[in-house]
Order: C-alpha cells, then sequence, then structure tokens
C-alpha cells in the first residue's frame, strides 16, 4: 500500500485531532506537529500506539524540516480568549508558521493547505459572506492580530504560488463545534454548555441579536480533505460552513433545552468589534467539492454536550 505522508501543524488542537484521527484512518502516515499552547495530549493520546502516527512538540515559527507529501497548516490559536492572551506571538504564528510550512511546500514539493477563517471577512457589510468579498476588518483592534494574521497568511499563499508554482489550497472556515472543544476557550458553544451543565447563568452579549452559523466538526474536516483532493491550480480560497443561521440568544436557548438545565440568560457589554452576523455562501463549494454539511445543530450539539459531560 503505498501510504501518503501528511503532516498537520497543529494537530494536537481541536480541529487539528480530527483531522489526524480521519487521515490515519484512511491509511495515511501522520506527523502531528503542535506546541501545545492551545492543542492537548488528551485530544490525540489515543493515536500514540499507531505505528503511522508520529507526534512532534515543534513551534511553526521556527523553521521545520521534513519529507511529506502534504501540509495542513492548522496551527494558531484561534479562540479570542487564547489568541488574544499574546497578540503578537498570534500574528507571528499566522504569518512565519505560512512562511516556514512554505518553504517546506516548495522545497519538497509538497501539496498545502491553509486553514483560514471567516474572521477574514471582519464585521462583513456583506451578507451572507462569498469569497469575493474582500471584508470589513479593523486593523488595529482587539481581534486584528488573529484577522489580519490571517489574512497575510492568505496572502502568502497566493504569492508562493503565483511566484513559486507552490501547489497551495485555502480553506476559509466558518464556526465549528464538537467533541474536544477546549472547555475553557471562550467560544460561545462551548462557553453555553460548560455554563449549562454546571448550572451556572449563561452570558450573552448584548441582546444576543448577533448571527452566527454553526458547523459541526465532522463536516469540516470533510471539506478540507475534499479542498486538498481538487486538481492543482485550484487554490481557493472556499469557504466552509454550515449556512444555517442563529442568534446567539437561540443557541442559548436551545443549549439550556437540551441539557435541561436551570440556567438563566444574562446579558453583558459587547465586545469590541464582534461581527453583527456571520454566514457562509457555500455555492464554490458544493459546485467545486461537491460539499454540503450533513450534521444539524441538534444533532451536532448532542454529541457535544455528551463529551463536554466527560471533561468537566
Amino acid at each position: 500500500m503505498n501510504r501518503k505522508k501528511i503532516l498537520v501543524t497543529g494537530g494536537a488542537g481541536f480541529l487539528g485531532s480530527h483531522l489526524c484521527e480521519r487521515l490515519l484512518n484512511e491509511g495515511n502516515e501522520v506527523y502531528c506537529l503542535d506546541n501545545f499552547f492551545t492543542g492537548q495530549k488528551q485530544n490525540i493520546v489515543h493515536l500514540l500506539d499507531n505505528p503511522y502516527f508520529e507526534l512532534i512538540r515543534h513551534d511553526v515559527t521556527a523553521p521545520f524540516f521534513i519529507e511529506a507529501d502534504e501540509i495542513y497548516n492548522l496551527a494558531c490559536p484561534a479562540s479570542p480568549v487564547h489568541y488574544q492572551y499574546n497578540p503578537i506571538k498570534t500574528m507571528k504564528t499566522s504569518v512565519m508558521g505560512a512562511i516556514n510550512m512554505l518553504g517546506l511546500a516548495k522545497r519538497i514539493k509538497a501539496k498545502i493547505l491553509q486553514a483560514s477563517t471567516s474572521e477574514v471577512y471582519g464585521d462583513p457589510k456583506v451578507h451572507p459572506q462569498p469569497e469575493t468579498y474582500w471584508g470589513n476588518v479593523n486593523p488595529i483592534g482587539e481581534r486584528s492580530c488573529y484577522d489580519e494574521g490571517k489574512r497575510a497568511a492568505e496572502t502568502l499563499f497566493m504569492d508562493y504560488h503565483k511566484q513559486n508554482g507552490v501547489n497551495v489550497k485555502i480553506v476559509r472556515i466558518f464556526n465549528t463545534y464538537g467533541p474536544r472543544m477546549h472547555p475553557n476557550d471562550g467560544r460561545v458553544v462551548s462557553n453555553f454548555i460548560v455554563q449549562t451543565l454546571q448550572h451556572k447563568d449563561i452570558t450573552i452579549y448584548g441582546e444576543g441579536n448577533q448571527t452566527r452559523s454553526f458547523q459541526y466538526v465532522d463536516d469540516l474536516i470533510e471539506g478540507m480533505i475534499r479542498l486538498m483532493n481538487t486538481p492543482k491550480g485550484f487554490t481557493g480560497p472556499v469557504n466552509i460552513g454550515n449556512p444555517n443561521e442563529f442568534t446567539i440568544r437561540e443557541l442559548a436557548e436551545q443549549v439550556i433545552r437540551l441539557t435541561g438545565s436551570k440556567s438563566k440568560i444574562v446579558k453583558m457589554p459587547l465586545p469590541s468589534d464582534d461581527p453583527m452576523m456571520r454566514k457562509p455562501d457555500i455555492s464554490l463549494a458544493t459546485k467545486e467539492l461537491n460539499w454540503n454539511p450533513n450534521t444539524q445543530l441538534e444533532e451536532g450539539l448532542l454529541k457535544t454536550i455528551e463529551f463536554f459531560k466527560t471533561v468537566i
């Protein structure tokens, strides 16, 4: 059997661990690289006995050398509480990480996929957001280290493609949830589930009228692998997200109902630069990848709630 050798940066994180697992199950050899700032060994400990899985503690801001056929570049803290902890390091991770991984891909002639984000659209003035939309991002705000870092990484990917012929793919990931989310990452789904399971008040910001589109992790992983397998020359970016849109208040009420919690909803002031709406236009993913999300919110939330019951 001819196994592909695949490097996954950020492989011990929430998304990375699911990707490593799926790639191993498909018969590949997987190198999981992580500095364990937000990644956790417990996410991948069940993979360590697999002889085709290799765990490497490394920070992508430093150069790295390995032979591989494909690279998935996921390394970057992705929740506000984590990426605002050290905003300079967040920016370095996006920019230096992209330069180091693109340099590696160029040298070893590997295909490389960048895990970008719907945050490149900022607080959008276009709804839903197609890939052609340039976004509305504050370059000097609280979220800029993440948003602008990811935008700069996309620039680097496209320039390495145009200038050096590197085979690149860019996925723009919309709000994703599921088992192995970090319980303290401050993201809305994990926050609400942890608060309800502990019978604490649920905190929403403003009136909770902001909208988000939530996709289950398995749907995202399927979309990423399909994008990696597209012909050379198709770079994206491609939105991968579930276009079913909910207000934050609707999500809070659904989590309370599904957990049977006695939690009350409490309003807090809005954080700065918080997008008012978020919904992907996925027509490109449907056309080019034949991809559509399969898991709807209630089904995915129930699986995620069961996971959180085991860790809090």
